[in-house]
């Protein structure tokens, strides 16, 4: 099985190099985009089988690049878990109903992220739809 391609959008450094620290002794490939508007430029470039997305970030947050991708064609299958520091019920049920797969809050647990992109990634594998060519 090749490494899977996981995008970290995040406009805080230093968070990105936690998950890209994180992913990386995991076995996984990690781009990272520190805006909304490179995370959709990079997906475009070459689609990732993954996205870990921010909420708050300036010019356009995380909810906004959730609902452009979920609304393509493209990219509606790439799972996507939002990773934020916005922690209320009506942030969580907002984020879900935009389409996201997971919303993890900050602080979070390194091995809940990373057990929630496994059974992400082996639930789009096991789907059959993506598993083509395997």
């Amino acid at each position: 099985m090749s490494r899977k391609r996981i995008l970290v959008v995040d406009d805080e450094v230093y968070m990105l190099h936690i998950l890209e620290f994180s992913l990386h002794m995991e076995g996984m490939e990690v781009i990272s985009a520190a805006s909304g508007q490179e995370a959709l430029q990079k997906i475009a470039e070459e689609p990732p089988d993954l996205i870990i997305l921010d909420v708050l970030m300036p010019e356009m947050d995380g909810y906004e690049v959730c609902r452009r991708l979920k609304q393509e064609e493209s990219t509606r299958s790439i799972p996507i878990v939002f990773l934020t520091a916005k922690d209320s019920r009506k942030d969580r049920t907002f984020g879900l109903d935009l389409g996201a797969d997971a919303y993890i809050t900050k602080p979070f647990s390194p091995q809940t992220l990373v057990d929630t992109i496994t059974e992400l990634l082996e639930d789009v594998h096991h789907d059959g739809s993506e598993a083509v060519g395997m």
